[in-house]
């Protein structure tokens, strides 16, 4: 089935790179068939990140994986170059109590270091805004950690910082 233009235009961004070569960049919702694309994802991930243990140590099965990319609410977008992963997002879904509306949250995000300051990010952001009004949500949200000053600029962008503390709970009972 071919795609409308529309939709093409929804997958593709042009970005000005830094030396002024333009580039098409194919932004791609993973889909459970997309197994090889998400465990290049989470290589990427645990490069960008500096925690390569957390994301390829002890991968998941292709089943386990496909059944994550076939929930509705989670959302997997890979920044394609060349048919290569660049960059990429996993948001979730939160469907609200308090009225009849979602949110979206990115719980991760990362570009390539070769790639980084040529939009790509804010190109995963633009297509996750797509999604998210076809899905009714009303706001995305998104973490930065303090010294993280280039994804801190990008949000301030994008959004509205606010300021908020985290906390992890661990689930065994310490008590």
């Amino acid at each position: 089935m071919k795609a409308t233009a529309t939709e093409e235009r929804a997958k593709r961004d042009h970005l000005q790179m830094q030396k002024g070569i333009c580039i098409a960049l194919d932004i791609h919702q993973l889909t459970p068939h997309d197994i090889p694309l998400l465990r290049s994802l989470n290589t990427l991930f645990g490069h960008a990140f500096g925690e390569p243990d957390t994301y390829c140590a002890e991968p998941p099965s292709d089943a386990y994986l496909a059944g994550l990319l076939a929930k509705e609410g989670l959302i997997v977008l890979v920044a394609l170059l060349a048919e290569q992963v660049v960059g990429g997002l996993v948001a979730y879904e939160l469907d609200k109590i308090e009225r009849a509306r979602r949110e979206l949250y990115i719980y991760d995000l990362a570009v390539a270091e070769a790639h980084r300051r040529c939009g790509i990010a804010t190109a995963l952001i633009k297509r996750l805004r797509e999604i998210a009004i076809s899905r009714g949500a009303w706001i995305i949200y998104v973490q930065a950690d303090y010294g993280d000053d280039p994804a801190i600029a990008l949000y301030e962008k994008l959004g509205v910082r606010e300021e908020v503390l985290h906390f992890d709970i661990d689930v065994a009972d310490k008590s």
